[in-house]
C-alpha cells in the first residue's frame, strides 16, 4: 500500500488538537456518515476526537455526554438513519449561563475545535458561542474554575458547520445532508400511491415537509410529474382555484386516470394565508366531483436508511470539515462546508445564515420573486423547469416554428432516460417545434422507426425505468446513408441523443459524415445517460445515481446477512466496463475496505496487503468486511481469483462470500436525483437546440456545419457546460471507453482513509473560503442552468 504523504502531515497535522462533533436540531439521514467521517479523519491526522451526545444539551450538561471517540466506535453506523449520538433542542444554551457551563466542559477536555451538524439555528448558536468564547474564559477564570494557563492555551474556539436538514432550506449550498434521502421517501410513497390512484381514477393531495421552504415539494413534483404544486416561495396567483381545477379536468379529458397535487406544509396564498390539504381536497370534490384522498407523509420523510448520495455528500463534507478546522486561524471566520455543483466549497457561516433569514423576510414582505432568487440557482432552476413542463401553453401562445426535432436513446438502458425524453418533448413543444421520437436507437433510425410524439404521450414517464423509446448499442457507421435519407424524408432539423458511450461515438460519426451528407448539417446535442458514468466531458451521467443506490442497498443487505455469524468478508462485482466509478463511489457509500478498479493498477502484493489489513481488523470488534471489484479491473485478477485468494489467506480468521450484482444495477425505478438531473439537463439541451436552430436558419432551411453545432452537454464541477464533441477526442481513451482524467479518482484515498489505510491524500483541490454569490452572471453556454 502507499506510504503516508509527508507533505500532508506537515500541512495538516492534528497532533495535540481536540475536535468535538455534535448533531443539533432536527435529525437528518446522513448525519451518521458525517460523524463517522469527522471521527476517522480526525484520528487519521493525529487529533483527539470527542462525541458530544444530545447536541448542545450534552455540551451544557457535560459528564458522560462528552466522551472520546475511537475508530471502532463509528463502525456500522454509515447505513443507519437519524443520528446515533443524539440530538436535542436546548433552551439552556440560548442563555449566557448555559454557554458558560458549555465552555467550562469543553476546556476540561481541551476541546477548541467544534464540528456542528445541524440547521441554521444550530449554526447561529455555534457562531455566537465562538464570538463570546474569550469573554466566557475570563468569567471562568474569575470564578476560579480554570487557571490563567488554560485561558492562554485555549484562547480561540474554531467552528466549522455542516448543514443537516431534510428541508434544504440553507442558502449557500445546493444540497443539505438528508435532503436526497427525504426525497427518496417521498418518491417511494408517490410511486406507490400512483398505482392505487390509477386503479380507481383518484386525485391524491400529498403534504410533504417544508414549513418555510418548498424544496422537497418542488423537486418531488418535478420528479413524479405532479399536476400541481404549492410552495411558500411562490404562492399561486389570484384565481388559482379555477386554474387548478381546469388543469385537472383537462388531464382527465386527455385519458389520464389520476391526478397528483403536492403541497408543502408551509404553503401560502398571495395574501400569506395557509393553503391546506383539506382545503384543496374540498375544492376538487366540490368543483369537479373527483374521488379525492389526502396523504400526509409526516416524519416518514426523516426516517429510513440514508441514500447513496447523502452518504457520499456527508463523508466528503466531514473530511472537508476536518481540513477546515486544521487550517483555521484565530482570524478565520466560522465557516460552513457546502456543495456547489459537484464541488465542495467553504462559505462564511454568518453570510449563509443572513441570506437564509433574508429569504423569510422577503416572503413576509410578499417579495416572492426575490425570495426565489435568494434560495439560490438550484431552487430557481427547479422552479423554472417545473413551470415549463407541468403547464402546457395554449396553441395560440406557442412560438411559431416550422422546425422538426428528433430525440432518441442510444446504448444500454439507464434509469432516468424516460424523464429526459419527457422533458425534451415538452420543452420542444413549448418552444414551438414538432417533436419526433426514434425507436431502437440508430438502428431504428435507419429503418424509419420515427413518429411524431405529443405532449400527452410522455405523461407518467418520469418514474419509469429503462427506455420506453427502446435503445440499442448499434453504432450508426454502416447506416449513415439510410439515416441521412430518413432525416431528409422527415425533414429533421435537429437531433437530441440521450445515451452512453455509443451515443458519443455516434455523434462523432454524424459529424464526420457531414462532408458527404448535408442532412447531418443540423444542430446535434448529446445528453450522457449510462450507469457506467464513463462519458468524457461530464462528471455525472443520468442513471449512475440509481445504480449507486442499487449497489449500496445490496451491500447493506449482504453485510446484514453476516450479522450474528462468524467474521466474514464479501467480494462484490459491479458493472462499469473499464470505468471504476461505481466500484469506487459505491465503496465509499457502503463503507468498503477496498475497491479494485482498472484506473488504479494493482498486483498480487496489493491483494496480499489488503488481506493482511482485513486480518488485523477482524481481530478487533469489527466482524464484517466488504471488497468491491469493477468487472474489468484486471483480466487475470478476476472476481473468482480474488475470492479464492481471500478465502485461503483469511483461513482461521474470516471466511468469504462473493456476489456478482449484474443487471440489477441497470433496473428499477430511477432515483429522485436521476429524475431531476435528467429532466433539467434535457430541458437545457432543448433550449440550446432552439437557439442553434434560429442561428442556423438561412434561406428557408437549417444549415450549420461548425464544430460548436455538435455538442455534448455535461456537468463539469459547478456548471452544466456545452462542449463540441470534436474537442473531447483528446480527453478520451477510446480503447477502454473512458475519459483520460476522472474526478472521482480523488475520492479513492478518502475511501481508503475511512477504511483505516495509511495513504496519501491530495488536499490541493480542497475547498477554499469563498463568499456567498448573490447575483449570478448572465447565462452563457458555459454557465450552469
Amino acid at each position: 500500500m502507499a506510504q503516508p504523504d509527508k507533505k500532508f502531515f506537515e500541512n495538516l497535522s492534528g497532533a495535540g488538537k481536540a475536535i468535538a462533533v455534535l448533531t443539533s436540531g432536527g435529525d437528518a439521514q446522513g448525519m451518521n456518515a458525517a460523524v463517522r467521517a469527522v471521527v476517522r479523519m480526525g484520528i487519521y491526522v493525529g487529533a483527539k476526537v470527542y462525541f458530544i451526545h444530545e447536541g448542545y444539551q450534552g455540551m451544557v450538561d457535560g459528564g458522560d455526554n462528552i466522551i472520546e471517540a475511537t475508530w471502532e466506535s463509528v463502525s456500522s453506523m454509515l447505513q443507519v438513519g437519524g443520528t446515533v449520538i443524539g440530538s436535542a433542542r436546548c433552551m439552556e444554551f440560548r442563555k449566557h449561563e448555559g454557554r458558560l457551563k458549555a465552555a467550562h466542559n469543553l476546556v476540561q477536555h481541551g476541546i477548541t475545535n467544534l464540528c456542528v451538524i445541524g440547521g441554521d439555528g444550530s449554526l447561529t448558536g455555534a457562531n455566537l458561542f465562538r464570538e463570546e468564547w474569550s469573554g466566557l474564559l475570563e468569567e471562568l477564570l474569575q470564578q476560579g474554575l480554570i487557571d490563567a494557563d488554560a485561558v492562554q492555551k485555549y484562547s480561540a474556539l474554531h467552528i466549522v458547520g455542516m448543514v443537516g436538514s431534510i428541508d434544504n432550506d440553507f442558502c449557500g449550498t445546493d444540497m443539505t445532508i438528508g435532503t436526497d434521502s427525504a426525497l427518496h421517501r417521498i418518491i417511494e410513497v408517490v410511486d406507490a400511491i400512483m398505482t392505487t390512484a390509477q386503479s380507481h381514477q383518484r386525485t391524491f393531495v400529498l403534504e410533504v415537509m417544508g414549513r418555510h421552504c418548498g424544496y422537497l415539494a418542488l423537486v418531488s413534483a418535478l420528479a413524479c410529474g405532479a399536476d400541481w404544486v404549492f410552495i411558500p416561495e411562490m404562492p399561486p396567483e389570484d384565481g388559482w382555484e379555477e386554474q387548478m381545477c381546469h388543469k385537472l379536468s383537462e388531464n382527465r379529458a386527455g385519458k389520464k386516470r389520476l391526478n397528483i397535487i403536492i403541497v408543502a406544509e408551509g404553503a401560502i396564498d398571495s395574501y400569506n394565508k395557509p393553503i391546506t390539504t383539506d382545503h384543496i381536497k374540498n375544492l376538487v370534490v366540490k368543483c369537479l366531483g373527483f374521488d379525492t384522498r389526502v396523504t400526509i407523509l409526516g416524519h416518514v420523510q426523516r426516517g429510513g436508511t440514508p441514500s447513496a448520495f447523502d452518504r457520499i455528500l456527508a463523508s466528503r463534507m466531514g473530511v472537508e470539515a476536518v481540513h477546515a478546522l486544521l487550517e483555521t486561524t484565530a482570524n478565520t471566520p466560522a465557516c460552513v462546508v457546502s456543495l456547489c455543483g459537484n464541488q465542495a466549497v467553504r462559505l462564511p457561516l454568518m453570510e449563509c445564515v443572513q441570506m437564509t433569514q433574508e429569504v423569510q423576510k422577503a416572503m413576509d414582505e410578499k417579495k416572492f420573486e426575490e425570495a426565489v432568487k435568494l434560495r439560490g440557482r438550484s431552487f430557481e432552476n427547479n422552479l423554472n423547469t417545473y413551470k415549463l413542463l407541468a403547464h402546457r401553453k395554449p396553441e395560440s401562445e406557442l412560438p411559431k416554428s416550422s422546425f422538426n426535432v428528433a430525440v432518441l436513446n442510444v446504448g444500454a438502458p439507464a434509469a432516468g432516460m424516460n424523464a429526459a425524453v419527457r422533458a425534451a418533448v415538452r420543452v420542444g413543444i413549448s418552444e414551438g417545434h414538432k417533436m419526433f421520437a426514434v425507436n431502437d436507437g440508430f438502428e431504428g433510425f435507419a429503418k424509419g422507426q420515427i413518429k411524431e410524439i405529443k405532449w400527452g404521450d410522455v405523461g407518467g414517464w418520469t418514474g419509469q425505468g429503462g427506455s420506453l423509446l427502446g435503445t440499442k448499442r448499434t453504432l450508426p457507421g454502416k447506416y449513415l446513408d439510410k439515416i441521412a435519407e430518413q432525416m431528409t424524408l422527415h425533414n429533421i432539423n435537429a437531433l437530441l441523443v440521450i445515451g452512453g458511450f455509443e451515443a458519443y461515438l455516434g455523434l462523432m460519426d454524424f459529424l464526420a459524415a457531414r462532408k458527404d451528407h448535408e442532412a447531418f448539417c443540423v444542430p446535434m446535442v448529446m445528453v450522457p445517460a449510462t450507469v457506467s458514468n464513463n462519458i468524457p466531458g461530464s462528471d455525472l451521467s443520468i442513471g449512475a445515481d440509481t445504480a449507486l443506490n442499487a449497489i449500496t442497498d445490496t451491500c447493506d443487505r449482504i453485510k446484514q446477512s453476516a450479522s450474528g455469524t462468524k467474521r466474514r468478508v464479501f467480494i462484490i462485482e459491479t458493472m462499469g466496463g473499464y470505468c471504476g466509478y461505481l466500484a469506487t463511489v459505491g465503496g465509499l457509500a457502503a463503507g468498503a475496505d477496498a475497491a479494485y478498479v482498472f484506473e488504479e493498477p494493482f498486483d498480487i502484493r496489493d491483494l496480499q496487503a489488503n488481506v493482511e489489513h482485513l486480518r488485523e481488523k477482524m481481530k478487533t470488534s469489527i466482524q464484517r468486511g466488504l471488497v468491491l471489484r469493477n468487472e474489468n479491473s484486471n483480466v487475470n485478477y478476476t472476481t473468482d481469483f480474488i475470492y479464492q485468494l481471500y478465502t485461503e489467506e483469511g483461513r482461521g480468521i474470516f471466511d468469504c462470500r462473493k456476489n456478482v450484482l449484474g443487471h440489477m444495477q441497470q433496473g428499477g425505478a430511477p432515483s429522485p436525483f436521476d429524475r431531476n438531473f435528467g429532466t433539467k439537463i434535457s430541458a437545457k439541451a432543448m433550449q440550446w437546440i432552439s437557439k442553434k436552430l434560429k442561428e442556423g436558419y438561412r434561406q428557408g432551411r437549417v444549415f450549420t456545419n461548425t464544430e460548436d453545432s455538435a455538442c455534448l452537454l455535461g456537468m463539469r464541477r459547478r456548471a452544466l457546460v456545452f462542449q463540441p464533441v470534436v474537442q473531447l477526442k483528446d480527453q478520451t481513451d477510446f480503447v477502454h471507453r473512458i475519459p483520460k482524467e476522472q474526478w472521482w479518482l480523488k475520492l479513492r484515498p478518502l475511501m481508503k482513509i475511512l477504511a483505516k489505510y495509511k495513504t496519501s491524500y491530495d488536499v490541493s483541490d480542497s475547498g477554499q473560503l469563498e463568499h456567498v454569490v448573490r447575483n449570478r452572471p448572465k447565462e452563457t453556454d458555459a454557465a450552469t442552468l
